[in-house]
């Protein structure tokens, strides 16, 4: 198969499932390839035209895009053949400026505030240890990036998000523990996240959000983030993490 637009590989997975493997020099650059794709595809399936009846799952990741299909409706070289047909429409419809690939209609922004330095939820001594910063240069680098949520998973809710300044890049401990209360926010190397519910885990934790990462309904349940979202982190007293509910 010859390789086409910004996708660097394309890997069968078993007999109904391929991953499509994005280019760029960054995680950043792969990530917002593998973003743009999704929203690509998001809009074909909302489309009458050509629409992929035969797609079952799309799973973002880091770089990479895992599609999942129905063998009864198409094979592996089927999707291929749909897929570069849709990276051809694109690029026509960008030439005449109809369709601007780079914007992401299913992003949104997300502001998530925490109480740095909760007492169930605080390494900030030990990150200050491992990266010779101050507790008050962890909480500004922390509240001063702009992070992508590159991935969701390991549980409901749990995304993935980057990346950190390499000054604030921080080794995960070495014993995980048992349990990590829910809301605690992390990080780990250049990454950070949140825990959406209490679970074992082995991230450095900075502090409480009192945001629900998974909201709960008598029908679904969705997930505040999702990939391509981009989120900021603020910080909040004691005193307005509890009364964050109140009222």
């Amino acid at each position: 198969m010859q390789l086409f637009g910004d996708i660097k590989r394309l890997t069968p997975v078993g007999v109904d499932a391929v991953i499509l493997y994005f280019k760029g020099d960054t995680l950043d650059k792969a990530n917002a390839a593998c973003q743009r794709w999704l929203a690509m595809i998001d809009s074909a399936v909302q489309s009458s035209i050509d629409s992929p009846l035969w797609l079952k799952e799309c799973v973002p990741s880091y770089d990479s895009l895992l599609l999942v299909f129905n063998i009864e409706d198409i094979d592996t070289h089927g999707v291929y053949a749909w897929l570069r047909a849709l990276s051809t429409r694109q690029a026509a419809n960008e030439s005449s400026e109809n369709q601007n690939v780079t914007a992401l209609p299913h992003s949104a922004t997300k502001t998530i505030p925490v109480w740095y330095g909760a007492l169930s939820a605080s390494d900030l001594s030990v990150v200050s240890k491992k990266t010779s910063l101050s507790i008050d240069e962890i909480i500004a680098l922390h509240t001063g990036c702009t992070f992508t949520v590159y991935a969701v998973g390991f549980a409901p809710g749990f995304a993935y998000m980057g990346e950190l300044p390499e000054v604030m890049a921080c080794s995960r401990l070495s014993t995980p523990r048992k349990r990590v209360p829910k809301g605690a926010v992390a990080i780990a190397d250049r990454q950070t996240a949140v825990y959406p519910s209490d679970s074992p885990g082995g991230w450095n934790l900075l502090g409480l959000t009192p945001l629900s990462m998974v909201n709960h309904s008598e029908n679904e349940s969705t997930a505040l983030l999702k990939a391509g979202d981009t989120v900021k982190f603020t910080a909040i007293s004691e005193e307005e993490f509890y009364a964050y509910h109140e009222g």
